[in-house]
């Protein structure tokens, strides 16, 4: 404990005199670090003092000889036994090591537990991204206003963070490969477990880390997006097209919408912030997705340092196509047999809402993955200060591009009782298509017109 006041203090320390304005990029001494004490990314190389997280050997770097492209990944740890597991009754012996979120969890139900696996820092990326990261180290920083993002591509471009906005800038343009196509399944479920299943298909360019990507060749987009819901059949056919933008100082995100009922391709700049997600019963925002995604501009954010937490890590059982989505969907969350947790550093970063300026969360505390920057876990407050709702990303290592991403993805109304879960695919032929390359021309509005008319 006295270890994170510590880092806290040095953290609100650097936010002070380096406030939410152009962030110098960080020093040639600083930058060799990067490969030796800490990993190529920026996580601390070594394990913690007592063995309860092991060291970053490389991550996971092999794909197994059964794998398909497209298919279920097999897990490479099936073999490990759970070490312990945390319930109602015991909770209290592990609070330093619980997020929020996950206490209100096992409070609320006597039948929630976590299930304690050995920590695996599976994480891996392509050369290329180790040396973008250290070659983007020494040049990019933040705009003025903090909401863009100058002198960078490919890499992870705060290796070694100084203030919270640098981590989710981390996590904005992290590494999931350069293109994806994925089906997936997403419904909200109701407190006594009642659900209906949505479909949908996302492709994504994700033109920030795309090889030999530039500033200038970037274009000013992270990354396009096209989002096709397949059902069910009340509101299959709508399709959203998003160009992300990577300085929204200059240009803020660009959003177009199909509705099959009026054919007709529209503007959507409400697709931003809290506006409540299709398909979500009002228990995701737009910017909740993905964890955080979009404009950080109503938030004031404040790095509190690093803690150790028990996070959703390498839940391949949770991937596994032996599972059908009865097994899996509960009322109140998912089955907890199969969901693995492990010890893992995080960096931990407070958003505040900024006075004069609306959005349902007053305040959202964020827990950072060392190794991969993706946002593991989210304790989101109402206006009044009190935990409302909860997220929690499930990752997996995608080893044949390699990249550590999301296998589901849930969000909690504590209050309710009711939550929300997508990007299971456990029983569709296809998951992540990695492979299929996605051109530019994929995400105009004529590519729009042309899919909605199908």
């Amino acid at each position: 404990m006295k270890k994170f006041i510590f880092l806290a203090c040095i953290s609100l320390f650097s936010i002070i005199i380096c406030p939410t304005g152009p962030q110098a990029a960080i020093s040639l001494e600083k930058a060799e670090r990067l490969g030796r004490d800490l990993t190529p990314l920026g996580g601390e190389r070594a394990g913690n003092s007592a063995g309860t997280i092991s060291a970053w050997d490389g991550g996971l770097t092999e794909i197994p000889v059964d794998f398909k492209a497209g298919a279920h990944h097999p897990d490479p740890f099936a073999e490990d036994k759970i070490l312990m597991r945390i319930t109602q009754a015991n909770m209290h012996e592990y609070s330093e090591q619980l997020t929020e979120g996950s206490k209100a969890l096992l409070a609320a139900d006597k039948n929630y537990f976590l299930n304690i696996y050995p920590s695996r820092r599976s994480m891996s990326a392509p050369q290329r991204i180790y040396d973008a990261t250290k070659r983007i180290a020494l040049q990019a920083h933040l705009t003025e206003d903090g909401n863009g993002l100058l002198n960078a591509a490919e890499g992870i471009p705060f290796p070694l963070p100084e203030n919270g906005l640098q981590v989710i800038w981390n996590h904005l343009v992290r590494w999931r490969g350069n293109y994806v196509d994925r089906t997936c399944v997403f419904t909200p479920v109701t407190r006594s477990g009642d659900y209906y299943l949505g479909k949908e298909r996302t492709e994504t360019r994700f033109q920030y880390s795309l090889p030999g990507m530039t500033p200038e060749k970037m274009g000013n987009v992270i990354l396009f997006v096209k989002h096709t819901i397949l059902g069910p059949p009340r509101i299959a056919g709508r399709i959203l097209l998003i160009h992300e933008t990577l300085n929204q100082s200059v240009e803020a995100r660009k959003a177009w919408a199909y509705a099959p009922g009026q054919r007709r391709v529209r503007r959507a700049p409400q697709l931003s912030f809290d506006t409540p997600d299709a398909g979500s019963d009002g228990i995701r925002t737009v910017d909740d997705y993905d964890m955080f995604n979009g404009s950080s501009e109503r938030y004031n954010w404040r790095l509190l340092g690093k803690r150790e937490i028990y996070i959703p890590y390498n839940n391949y059982r949770l991937h596994s196509a032996a599972l059908k989505y009865k097994d899996i969907i509960q009322p109140l969350h998912l089955n907890p047999d199969y969901l693995r947790y492990e010890l893992h550093r995080v960096w931990v970063v407070e958003a505040l809402l900024k006075p004069g300026l609306r959005h349902i969360y007053k305040k959202r505390v964020f827990y950072v993955d060392e190794d991969s920057w993706s946002i593991v876990a989210v304790d989101k407050y109402d206006r009044y200060g009190k935990l409302w709702r909860y997220a929690e990303g499930f990752l997996i290592n995608y080893y044949d591009v390699p990249c550590m991403w999301y296998t589901a993805e849930l969000h909690y109304d504590l209050q309710s009782g009711r939550y929300l879960v997508n990007l299971l695919d456990n029983e569709e032929k296809n998951t992540f298509i990695f492979d299929r390359k996605k051109e530019i021309e994929d995400f105009s509005r004529s590519a729009l017109r042309r899919a909605g008319r199908r």
